[in-house]
């Protein structure tokens, strides 16, 4: 009975701890991978930036095209795009030109375009049809959990 009293609480403790290392460490070595088509004809790019690492722990690479889809709307593509995974990373446009940390991005107005589909991959994420895209300068990769920036990339007009 006594030996009961020790090893109940002491599997809870394990199974609560254990779970919570799964949630923050697995998507360190667990990869999604995402390739959706993106569209390309009947659409004018817009803005144009390279998605690059935020520090040691957060990489990120690859290309981020802000285009006019045929249909008039606007979305936000991906291509050859990989980060760091992490938990609960979103897609976001920026106010700020070019941040370079974290504070950067927490300073400036933001527009989440949703949840990261995969962090390898190509990827497209309509932008709201009453979005002043003039506003933004950037496109981030952000962890919204713990406020963390994964990778950003400066916009720019196409050249």
């Amino acid at each position: 009975m006594r030996a009961l009293k020790l090893i109940i609480p002491s599997f809870l403790l394990g199974a609560v701890f254990g779970a919570a290392f799964w949630y923050l460490a697995s998507p360190l070595w667990i990869d999604v991978e995402v390739n959706e088509t993106i569209a390309t004809s009947g659409t004018q790019t817009i803005a144009v930036g390279t998605l690059r690492d935020a520090d040691a722990a957060h990489k990120g690479t690859g290309d981020v095209r802000i285009v006019t889809r045929a249909d008039g709307g606007f979305e936000l593509q991906l291509t050859d795009f990989e980060v760091t995974n992490g938990p609960d990373l979103e897609v976001w446009l920026s106010a700020h030109p070019d941040p370079q940390t974290s504070a950067d991005v927490k300073e400036a107005a933001f527009l989440s375009l949703g949840q990261l589909k995969g962090n390898i991959g190509n990827q497209a994420y309509p932008i709201p049809a009453d979005a002043d895209l003039a506003a933004y300068g950037s496109a981030v990769i952000w962890c919204e959990q713990f406020g963390v920036l994964f990778s950003p990339a400066a916009l720019s007009p196409p050249s």
